[in-house]
């Protein structure tokens, strides 16, 4: 497997015009998103660069455009308030290690290749924590909307002063904000494809605070620093290297769910497949080099990817190409930005968390499933109002248990014990005559299907009414899978059969039912010769053994 991207030049003129375009989408983006986390506007546009650049190169989605998107800005956010109210001299420091820290986490994920496990995962809880973060990047936004700083205490903090921001609301700034949304939702689909509505929102918006309100204070931008941004050294103390541990996974994960799901979109457009574990180690590379420059985490963006496809691209030239028009804008044009008002940003990222609500499931999720409505919205609250990792582990927990215990009420019709012609269970003529001229003496225990420990319970009330008899013949045959609890539920009704002078016959156990089995020590008490693969050899022996034994001497 080679270690960088497909570069391929067959296409140059679509890939250069592909990374073009998406570095035309991406500049309002990341001013927005480095205003809206606390690093500022210069970290938005080298958390573009560098994830955009380093994932274009060594990640595994030729197409796939790579930048700070809304749900990795809402985390980072977090993470830059927490650790600067811990540690106000080295908490933005400490930030930026979380970002490497990520990066790190993603690179052994790709490595130990678990990135299809990491989408595995409900859909009410994805939709749930995803719509959750669209609302607080939502709230985050009502501040700088209405032309005022962002108050203390995160979410909370602005939901408990929304009244107080909205009577100190400036005027000149809400329409700036009013008509910047304005201008995304209501710009003609025909102009939408010759240039993006965000980009033509910020140069709007800007003309019109420096000419219609040239007299006001609006706040803005201000000074981009220009040049190459200074290294940052991977700080932490040991107080908080726990809390930074468990912020680099969150993120890290986050950055890989974003990341996988856009890239399947990118395959439905482009008619091909990813390397799922190769893109997470590129997408950890870019995010190391992003927290070494002082850049927001990024991950694959969907809107940036399906222009980056739309316009022509089909390598990751075009992501080469995007990342190296937005260092140029960065080193030579970045005193353009800084007219640029505060409230416009507000009123791009507002778009955007209205953009990540899942509305399509949140008009319909009590139609399709109450609980897994419940799940959703339960997830979305716990995201808003508590944390994400707590969210989604509630939201997984939950929803894999009210599966386990589905999935346990339709398998355990399959657990039975049969004295007698069953017509629940496909057993031949022949069985059911043997069955039946044990008269009770021989019992049948049927198993079918993968034994999850949530059949532990079925298999033991099959076991408590097991009456007196000479056999049990335990049938194995349909059972491709045997979990622990339901092997250790197996193994006590074979030892309470061989307790009570049962002969015990195993039948159609496969190799690797067996050895769970062997490893219990059951073989020890069931001979060697009732170990069988066919259930009807099974009942004749044992209906031969019980008719031996009551024939009278």
């Amino acid at each position: 497997m080679s270690i960088t991207n497909a570069i391929r030049f067959n296409n140059l003129r679509g890939d250069i015009f592909g990374g073009v375009t998406a570095a035309v989408v991406s500049l309002p983006l990341a001013l927005a998103f480095g205003v809206a986390s606390g690093v500022g506007p210069i970290g938005g546009l080298y958390g573009a660069i560098c994830v955009g650049f380093f994932a274009a190169l060594f990640g595994g989605t030729p197409t796939l455009i790579s930048e700070p998107t809304g749900p990795m800005t809402v985390v980072m956010t977090a993470i830059v308030a927490g650790l600067t109210a811990s540690n106000p001299d080295n908490g933005l420091q400490m930030a930026f290690t979380v970002v490497m820290l990520a990066g790190l986490f993603q690179i052994i994920f790709g490595i130990f290749k678990l990135g299809k496990y990491i989408t595995l995962m409900p859909y009410s809880v994805i939709s749930g924590f995803m719509s959750g973060i669209g609302v607080i990047l939502i709230i985050l936004q009502i501040a700088p909307f209405l032309g005022q700083a962002a108050p203390k205490g995160g979410v909370i903090g602005t939901v408990q002063a929304i009244p107080s921001l909205i009577a100190g609301a400036k005027t000149p700034e809400v329409i700036l904000g009013a008509v910047t949304l304005a201008i995304i939702f209501f710009m003609p689909k025909q102009v939408k494809k010759v240039v993006p509505p965000q980009l033509v929102a910020l140069i709007v918006g800007t003309a019109i605070s420096l000419t219609v309100f040239q007299g006001a204070d609006i706040r803005r931008i201000g000074e981009i620093p220009i040049g190459l941004p200074p290294l940052q050294v991977p700080s932490f103390t040991p107080g908080q290297i726990t809390v930074m541990l468990v912020d680099g996974v969150m993120l890290g994960m986050l950055g890989c769910i974003d990341t996988l799901l856009t890239a399947v979109v990118a395959d439905s457009l482009t008619r091909t497949e990813h390397k799922s574990d190769k893109e997470l180690v590129g997408q950890g590379i870019g995010n190391i080099v992003s927290g070494l420059c002082g850049g927001l985490p990024g991950a694959g963006a969907t809107m940036g990817t399906v222009v980056n496809i739309q316009t022509g691209a089909t390598s990751a030239v075009s992501g080469l190409t995007r990342a190296l028009v937005l260092l140029v804008v960065v080193l030579g044009a970045a005193r353009l930005t800084e007219p640029i008002p505060m409230a416009v940003l507000a009123g791009i990222a507002l778009k955007v968390g209205i953009d990540i609500l899942d509305w399509s499931f949140l008009k319909r999720s009590h139609q399709v499933s109450v609980k897994g409505s419940l799940i959703m919205y339960g997830v979305l609250a716990l995201t808003v109002f508590v944390d994400l990792i707590v969210a989604v582990g509630i939201g997984i927990f939950i929803a894999n248990i009210l599966t386990i215990q589905r999935l346990s009420e339709l398998q355990s019709s399959e657990v039975k014990l049969i004295t007698d012609t069953d017509d629940d269970v496909r057993l031949t003529s022949e069985q059911k005559n043997l069955l039946d001229s044990a008269h009770g003496r021989v019992l049948l225990f049927y198993l079918s299907g993968p034994m999850i420990f949530g059949l532990s319970k079925a298999i033991a009330r099959e076991h408590n009414a097991m009456k007196e008899a000479d056999a049990l013949v335990m049938d194995l045959t349909d059972v491709p899978m045997l979990g622990v609890t339901a092997s250790l539920a197996i193994e006590n009704a074979i030892r309470d059969a061989h307790e009570k002078g049962l002969e015990v016959y195993l039948v159609g156990a496969s190799e690797n039912v067996s050895k769970r089995l062997q490893k219990l020590g059951l073989f020890d008490l069931i001979h060697p010769e009732h170990v069988l693969s066919d259930r009807t050899e099974a009942l004749r022996q044992a209906v031969d053994q019980v008719s031996t034994e009551t024939v009278p001497a």
